[in-house]
């Protein structure tokens, strides 16, 4: 009787379970937390990517306008070819891309508007966090005016920025238009309407970058600076040899997240100049799926956008791990 006892503590003491918990213990605490987050990483890959892969099916198959069924006959790549090409151009509310006219293809517009608005959110912000880390009187109030626009409802943002260009109510529209800025119905035109929303981002999210580089500025050590004006070096040189290089992590975290938002903008648009005036990626893939109900070619346009993003956020993420090991 004691041998089989002596048998049954052996095997537990060699089973799958201590094995299992040997394992764990011999993980690094990087690989440890990794291992605890797997459950959540499954999830959300799960929640992610499903859509993803439902929507690159749907592509893949041809638009069925006459038809009951939502999707026609499996085409495999061919939404794509006719998009990329410009054979789709004729059937679709915008081009897709058009080299001709940059300002009224899907793929230009998002490119230019998220270009130029999170190159001048990036700066702005940067300058509104430079001065909020300032210690001076009344720094509280002046954190909350420069909030206050990001706390703006889209649809609140759109309507202030439609009545301020709206021609015989804005009292915008006359001055730009004597200067020679903007023509007389800047909310008709596309290249007047792109410049109205890229302020319209910049006056709303340009306070978005400002809280995330703050956070960045006000974890540099501060004898860091103190070293630098025994050295004899300026501001300007604590600024470029302290300052950037110790919060430029946080800067590219600011522009990533930006320019996701800023490649799927769509509600801005809509709520200023309509999608026909000003049109995007996001746009695009609305307007093709609720008014033409071309759903293989809609699915396409957006799995196309998530493509463009994933490989804007890979670029990120490969020069954020430079920026922390130094390279």
């Amino acid at each position: 009787m004691a041998t089989s006892e002596e048998g049954i503590r052996d095997s537990e003491r060699s089973g799958p379970y201590v094995a299992a918990v040997r394992w764990m213990e011999n993980l690094s605490d990087t690989q440890f937390a990794y291992l605890l987050l797997t459950p959540v990483l499954l999830l959300l890959g799960l929640i992610a990517f499903w859509p993803l892969l439902s929507t690159f099916r749907m592509s893949l198959f041809a638009d069925n306008l006459v038809g009951s069924e939502a999707l026609g006959e499996f085409v495999g790549l061919e939404n794509y070819v006719a998009l990329l090409t410009g054979e789709r151009d004729a059937l679709l509310v915008r081009p897709f891309f058009d080299p001709a006219t940059p300002f009224q293809s899907a793929l230009t517009v998002t490119l230019i508007f998220t270009l130029v608005s999170v190159f001048f959110e990036t700066l702005v912000g940067f300058a509104q966090a430079l001065v909020l880390d300032q210690d001076f009187r009344g720094r509280r109030w002046v954190r909350v005016a420069i909030i206050i626009p990001w706390a703006v409802p889209i649809v609140i943002q759109g309507m202030i920025f439609f009545l301020l260009f709206q021609p015989n109510i804005g009292f915008l529209v006359d001055p730009l238009q004597q200067w020679g800025i903007f023509t007389q119905t800047p909310l008709s035109n596309s290249v007047d309407s792109l410049i109205i929303l890229i302020v319209a981002d910049v006056w709303k999210t340009s306070a978005f970058m400002a809280l995330i580089i703050l956070a960045g500025l006000q974890s540099v050590d501060r004898s860091l600076y103190d070293v630098g004006r025994v050295a004899g070096a300026s501001k300007f040189q604590q600024f470029r040899m302290i300052t950037l290089p110790l919060v430029l992590p946080s800067v590219l975290v600011a522009m990533l997240f930006r320019t996701i938002g800023a490649m799927r903008i769509y509600g801005l648009i809509e709520t200023v100049v309509g999608c026909n005036t000003v049109p995007s990626l996001s746009c695009l893939v609305v307007t093709t799926f609720r008014g033409s109900r071309m759903y293989g070619t809609s699915a396409a346009v957006a799995f196309i956008t998530a493509g463009l993003i994933g490989l804007v956020v890979s670029v990120y993420i490969v020069k954020y791990a430079d920026t922390e090991t130094g390279g």
